[in-house]
């Protein structure tokens, strides 16, 4: 019997334009945690989509304990015992958590046939608590967090008892407690006999948990190495092709007055009336970068709606170069000198059925660059695109003309970051800036944002990163269960008080 549960020999996978795999070998040993390691656009969820039956390579076969398989979609692929947990979630937004988990799937009584919810239940809650996945069963999942969407998408995998478990950038969305805790949910579940393919672009995780490394560069392989005797620097200068620099050189920091300003603002939730943002008052100053910091689910998340005009305030004031942009709609906002990297690049960020060039001018297409009189100027529109596209490094198959949704995660998110800081705004709020992006051009993204602090702008970055909130920012602001519970300089602040801040078991006062 073959040593490998899973081989993709000669896997050869095309999209008009590009090609995503070329003649990449994968082999997958039974309870190994191999990773997956390349940049955006290096094929890597192009590849796992081949193994789920997503895709349908060109050239190639895969292997299961060395017999030849075909896999003509997902069912083929849970049929295998192969799970895979994508990076862009494939949940349906108005069922509940316990819905979304059995789907397809769903324990019926015999013989009639009906539905048996309340052992689904059971086993639901069993599994989260065996591997420490908190959810709330019956919540709506277009009310829960990002977070706990991720843990739908784990659970929904471990209820199919699948032996095979893919994790497509599973980190992404978890604060660094529930990353811990991911990494030792995975590593029970290989000493447990599960084989694990884990894509991801963070050295630390590879190095904490993984076996072996695969690295893609390109859609081509670069090679697969042992990791625990492959330094960090090796595996990063593997996958993008030269010397990365993660630590930045920061200019001393020399704010001006304040661009944005928030006084009492208060925002409740629609289902149960309870403040979810409690009274919270802060400024952000030309030339620096503030950070709020907390774990996922503190409020973060509406504080920014409020300030970006996704969702009303209950109360309180927010300002924006002196002027109240309280009750502005979010268009009006924008012309005040505002720009907002959101969280969700699927629902807030991109149209993910117009070209890369429409999306990359949403937010100015009605200027008078792009249209004359109501009519669009196409040809200024696509050589602005192309500049844009150059400048930061978007990879598509087709330029401008590609359609967003066929892009992958991480060049989405250049495309709106190279769209929010190229309009020259005030304030840039920035959240989660970096989620899903490889180390590359996680160095490109921050020398932004700093440059943007440096040229006189405010900048509002939120993020659930430690290494990123202690080493990017210039002053940052702990939020818990809704309320700022401290302000900390990150020249002074060790990962472990900042952790207790985040908890709440520290407040300024």
């Amino acid at each position: 019997m073959s040593e490998y549960i899973i081989e993709m020999l000669n896997i050869t996978k095309e999209f008009p334009g590009i090609i995503a795999n070329d003649d990449i070998t994968l082999q997958l040993r039974k309870g190994e945690i191999h990773a997956l390691l390349g940049e955006n656009g290096a094929g890597k969820s192009t590849l796992m989509s081949v193994l789920f039956g997503l895709y349908q390579p060109e050239k190639g076969e895969i292997r299961k304990n060395g017999e030849v398989v075909q896999i003509r979609d997902p069912n083929d692929a849970n049929d295998l015992g192969i799970g895979m947990v994508h990076q862009h979630f494939k949940l349906v937004e108005v069922f509940s958590v316990l819905d979304n988990i059995i789907l397809g799937v769903e324990p019926a009584s015999k013989p009639f046939g009906f539905l048996q919810k309340a052992q689904a239940r059971r086993k639901v809650i069993e599994l989260s608590e065996r591997y420490g996945l908190k959810v709330d069963p019956d919540a709506m999942v277009e009310d829960i967090t990002v977070g706990m969407q991720q843990r739908t998408e784990i659970l929904k995998m471990l209820y199919r008892d699948n032996e095979v478990l893919i994790f497509d950038e599973p980190t992404a969305v978890l604060t660094p407690q529930e990353i811990d805790e991911l990494m030792k949910i995975m590593k029970g579940l290989a000493a447990e006999g599960k084989s694990i393919l884990f894509i991801t672009h963070k050295l630390d995780e590879i190095k904490a948990v993984a076996d072996r490394c695969t690295v893609l560069r390109k859609g081509r392989c670069i090679g697969t190495v042992d990791v625990a005797s492959t330094s960090k620097e090796e595996l990063s200068e593997m996958m993008v092709g030269r010397k990365v620099q993660l630590i930045m050189d920061k200019s001393p920091c020399l704010p001006g007055e304040s661009i944005l300003s928030v006084q009492n603002l208060t925002v409740k939730s629609k289902r149960h009336g309870k403040p979810l943002v409690n009274n919270v008052s802060f400024n952000v100053r030309r030339g620096e970068i503030a950070c709020i910091a907390g774990i996922d689910g503190n409020g973060q998340s509406e504080l920014v709606y409020a300030l970006t005009g996704l969702m009303k305030a209950d109360s309180g004031k927010i300002f924006l170069n002196d002027k109240d942009i309280t009750q502005m709609s979010i268009r009006e906002r924008t012309a005040c000198g505002m720009s907002h990297i959101p969280e969700d690049r699927h629902k807030h960020g991109l149209v993910l059925d117009y070209t890369l060039e429409n999306n990359l001018v949403l937010k100015q297409y009605n200027h008078e660059r792009f249209s004359n009189h109501g009519f669009l100027r196409f040809d200024e529109i696509r050589s602005y695109a192309e500049g844009l596209i150059e400048r930061f490094d978007v990879r598509s198959g087709q330029g401008p003309e590609t359609v967003a949704r066929s892009m992958s995660g991480g060049n989405q998110q250049k495309a709106i970051i190279a769209r929010e800081i190229d309009m020259g705004s005030d304030l840039l709020i920035a959240v989660q800036p970096t989620r899903g992006l490889d180390v590359g051009a996680i160095e490109y993204i921050r020398k932004e944002l700093l440059a943007q602090r440096d040229a006189g702008k405010a900048v509002l970055l939120v993020s659930l990163e430690l290494d990123e909130v202690l080493e990017v920012p210039d002053r940052i602001l702990v939020m818990y269960e809704g309320e700022i519970v401290g302000e900390l300089d990150p020249k002074h602040t060790t990962a472990q008080e900042l952790g207790l801040y985040m908890a709440g078991a520290r407040r300024n006062g």
